[in-house]
């Protein structure tokens, strides 16, 4: 089921949501469904996965000498979905990048989301890759999101990069964009940022997510100035618990947002992890309050592998 069809069954109800990453290589599904499993009570609809692009890994060949090859850290998005869909009987959303990717790669891992009979795609440009100041396409591949929009759009037409004649069956995918309260890194203004937002939008897109924010006053300016825009979709929160000190620069550092000085300050006065994270908690559940009293469609935790203090979160909301 598409995921803006949930939102219209819930009629109004906010609904629960998480996104996992995949293991490194040579770890098994069970340690996804670890961090699954205590999520399934609040009963998500949905569940995304990520997918990382390549990045150079560096061996050694003896003599001071070194290799420099291409290697993807955390592979399996696609086989990962399938599993979590038959495991659980809930909807995925394989997140689908155009960094790293040739379109002919692209294409072939949505045909196979139609042989799977995933419906949701998040569709995303991608960062920087590793060690890399800048982001650059990939050769033959989508330069931005909208393109991908657009390809995925063809695909669920029956359009394909090397038929001439559309197939006869078509299955629309839902598509999910991103959203950023704090403006895209890469954005000059939070007005330019908005702009590109709709053109995905007008491009297709279904809904979108936004990155995770820790005030929702951003985010409420954020949908604010997106309806005036005509951007009509539902905007979905993403939230993340803080849960050590070392998330004070980390977070910031990596999705390129700001945390609260009051949240900051509450952090900086706890003795340890343990007291970090019980503050990371009691502030995420007055957060989702907050955005439940708005009437947010959902609420979508970014779950980073670690499960347990959503949980608890999850436990005072739903």
């Amino acid at each position: 089921m598409k995921i803006t069809e949930h939102i219209k069954n819930a009629k109004g109800k906010t609904l629960f949501s998480l996104e996992v990453i995949p293991p490194t290589k040579g770890t098994g599904i069970e340690d996804i469904y670890r961090n699954i499993d205590p999520l399934m009570e609040f009963n998500p609809p949905f569940i995304d996965v990520t997918t990382s692009r390549e990045e150079y890994v560096y061996i050694q060949k003896g003599n001071g000498l070194m290799e420099r090859k291409i290697s993807r850290m955390r592979p399996g998005t696609l086989g990962i979905c399938a599993s979590i869909q038959h495991k659980y009987n809930v909807d995925t959303v394989p997140h689908v990048l155009c960094g790293g990717f040739t379109k002919e790669e692209t294409e072939y891992l949505l045909v196979d989301c139609l042989y799977l009979g995933i419906d949701n795609i998040m569709a995303l440009r991608g960062d920087a890759m590793k060690g890399e100041n800048n982001y650059i396409p990939t050769e033959g591949g989508h330069r931005y999101a909208i393109d991908l929009v657009d390809h995925i759009n063809d695909i669920g037409r029956g359009k394909y990069l090397t038929d001439e004649k559309r197939c006869e069956t078509e299955s629309k995918f839902c598509i999910g964009v991103a959203g950023y309260p704090e403006k895209h890194i890469e954005a000059p203004s939070m007005n330019y940022d908005l702009q590109k937002l709709k053109e995905k939008v007008d491009a297709g897109a279904d809904y979108v997510v936004t990155q995770m924010f820790f005030e929702n006053r951003k985010y409420f300016e954020f949908v604010a100035e997106a309806r005036k825009m005509d951007i009509d979709i539902p905007i979905i929160p993403g939230i993340k618990p803080v849960a050590t000190k070392g998330h004070l620069s980390l977070l910031p550092k990596t999705f390129k947002i700001d945390l609260p000085e009051d949240l900051i300050k509450e952090i900086g006065k706890a003795k340890d992890n343990a007291e970090v994270k019980q503050i990371g908690i009691e502030w995420s559940v007055n957060q989702c309050r907050e955005l439940l009293d708005f009437g947010v469609p959902v609420l979508h935790f970014y779950s980073m592998g670690k499960s347990d203090n959503i949980k608890k979160v999850a436990r005072e909301l739903f």
